[in-house]
C-alpha cells in the first residue's frame, strides 16, 4: 500500500512503526474470509482490509477520529484471525492497537459509551472491585429485561454475563512459594491475573497442584497486578504501560532472587499482552530491556508443559472439544500443544468446525458489542455442540465465561483435565456427571 506521510510525522515512532505495517498490505482481501466481523455483517469497512484502509486515511492526514472510524475500530475484536492468514505479514494487532490510542486521544464519545468504559477499566482489573460488581450483580439482574434501549444494553449484558454465584476467594492466590514434591525440577512464577481468580480460581490451582506434584516449584509473587490487557485493547495506553512496568518489576525481582524458568500464564488473553511487553516498552529505555526478558519467559501453561515429560496416566475414554481461544491459535500461534497433551493425558479430542473464528468474548467486546458478540456465539455454540463432546475444554477465561452461558456441556481449562489425568482430583464441574 502506498502511504504519504511527512518526514515530520516519521519522526514520532508510533507513526512510523503504523506507516511500515500499512505498506506491508497488498490489499489481497484474503483476511475477509476469516474476519468474524466481515463474516457477520458483510461490510467492507468491518473487515481488516477496510479497517486499515481507514486507519490510514486518518492517520496520514492527521485528522481526530470521527464517528464512521471509531464505529468501525470498536467493531474489530482483536482476535487477530486476519495475521494468521494475511500472505504479507501485515501487523495488524500493533496497527489497530496504535488507532486505538489515537481514537482515545482525539474522539469525545457518547455520555453512555464514556460511563461504560470507564466502569470496565476501573472494576475488571481489581479483584476486589470486580468480586464486589459481580455480589451487586445478582440484585441487579432481576431488572436486566428492562434496559432494552441503546443507552443501556451494554449494563444489561454485563448482568447477563455475571454468574449465578462467585467461588470464595482461594489461598492459591495469595502471594507465596509452593514447594515442589520430589525431586527439584524447575521454578516458574506464575501470573494471578485480575477477572480469573474472581471467576474460576480452580484453574489456577489445578495448575499449582499439577506443576508442584511433577516436580516444579511455584511462586505466586507479591505487588502483582493486572496484565493490562483490558485497558490496552480500549486505548487506554498510559493505563496499560502502568500496568505492564509494574509486573515487570515483579517479575524482574523474582529473577534476581531464585531465578525463573518461566512466567506461566492461564488466561491466553493475558499471554498473548505479556508476550508483548517489550514491544509495548520499547521506548522506555528504563524499562525496554527488562520488559524483553520478561516477555522471553512468559509461557502459556501447555506450552511449558509440552516440554516435560510427564508421568503415566489412566485413559479416561472421555471426549473433548478443543476450543482454542484467539489469543491463543491466532495470538501466540500455539495451536497444537494443548490438544497433543489433551490426547496424550488420554482423552479423544475433536475439533469444531470454524475453529478459527471468534466466540465473541474478546475481552469485554460481548458488553460493549452485545449483538455482533450474539451472533458469534451462537454460531461458536452450534459448532461446539456437533461434535457430541462430553466436555469443552479451552485456555481463556474469557472464552469459558462467554460459552458455557450458553450451553449445558460442562466448560473447562485444559490445565484442569490435566491434573486430573495425572492424578489430581475430579475437577468440581465433573463430579456430579456420570462420566467422572
Amino acid at each position: 500500500m502506498q502511504t504519504n506521510f511527512t518526514l515530520a510525522q516519521l519522526a514520532d515512532p508510533h507513526l512510523a512503526e503504523s506507516e511500515q505495517i500499512l505498506r506491508k498490505c497488498v490489499h489481497c482481501g484474503f483476511c475477509t474470509a476469516t474476519c468474524p466481523t466481515y463474516v457477520t455483517l458483510g461490510n467492507e469497512l468491518d473487515s481488516p482490509r477496510g479497517r486499515i484502509y481507514l486507519i490510514k486515511d486518518m492517520l496520514e492526514n492527521g485528522r481526530a477520529a470521527d464517528v464512521e472510524v471509531v464505529t468501525h475500530i470498536d467493531r474489530c475484536l482483536s482476535c487477530l484471525a486476519c495475521t494468521t492468514t494475511c500472505p504479507s505479514g501485515v501487523d495488524y494487532m500493533h496497527l489497530i492497537d496504535h488507532a486505538r490510542v489515537h481514537i482515545e486521544k482525539t474522539y469525545k464519545r457518547p455520555f453512555m459509551n464514556r460511563l461504560t468504559r470507564a466502569i470496565l477499566a476501573a472494576v475488571l482489573p481489581y479483584p476486589g472491585r470486580f468480586r464486589a460488581a459481580l455480589t451487586l450483580a445478582r440484585i441487579g439482574r432481576p431488572f436486566a429485561g428492562l434496559m432494552r434501549g441503546p443507552a443501556l444494553k451494554r449494563f444489561a449484558a454485563m448482568l447477563a454475563l455475571a454468574p449465578r454465584s462467585v467461588p470464595p476467594p482461594s489461598p492459591f492466590a495469595r502471594p507465596g512459594r509452593h514447594e515442589p514434591q520430589g525431586e527439584r525440577r524447575g521454578r516458574v512464577a506464575i501470573l494471578t491475573g485480575c477477572a480469573q481468580p474472581v471467576l474460576d480460581p480452580a484453574i489456577n490451582e489445578a495448575t499449582i497442584r499439577l506443576l508442584t506434584r511433577i516436580g516444579v516449584e511455584v511462586v505466586v509473587p507479591e505487588g502483582e497486578t493486572c496484565c493490562g490487557s483490558l485497558v490496552h485493547h480500549m486505548g487506554r495506553e498510559e493505563q496499560a504501560l502502568a500496568s505492564a512496568r509494574a509486573n515487570v518489576d515483579v517479575w524482574t525481582r523474582e529473577m534476581e532472587a531464585g531465578g525463573l524458568d518461566a512466567i506461566i500464564i492461564t488466561a491466553s488473553g493475558c499471554g498473548t499482552t505479556i508476550k508483548d511487553y517489550g514491544h509495548m516498552l520499547r521506548l522506555d529505555l528504563a524499562y525496554a530491556g527488562k520488559a524483553a526478558r520478561v516477555s522471553a519467559l512468559a509461557k502459556d501453561i501447555t506450552e511449558y508443559l509440552a516440554g516435560l515429560d510427564l508421568p503415566a496416566h489412566m485413559p479416561k475414554g472421555i471426549t473433548v472439544a478443543y476450543h482454542s481461544a484467539c489469543s491463543m491459535q491466532h495470538g501466540q500461534k500455539i495451536t497444537t500443544a494443548p490438544k497433543h497433551l489433551l490426547k496424550a493425558a488420554g482423552f479423544t479430542v475433536r475439533d469444531p468446525a470454524e475453529g478459527h473464528l471468534c466466540c465473541g468474548s474478546a475481552g469485554t467486546y460481548n458488553i460493549m458489542q452485545p449483538d455482533i458478540s450474539a451472533a458469534l456465539k451462537a454460531r461458536k455454540l452450534k459448532n461446539i455442540e456437533a461434535t457430541k463432546a462430553d466436555i469443552i475444554a479451552t485456555g481463556n477465561i474469557g472464552c469459558m465465561t462467554q460459552i458455557g452461558s450458553g450451553t449445558a456441556i460442562p466448560i473447562l481449562h485444559t490445565v484442569e483435565l490435566l491434573d486430573w489425568a495425572y492424578g489430581g482430583a475430579v475437577p468440581e464441574k465433573l463430579r456430579d456427571l456420570p462420566l467422572a
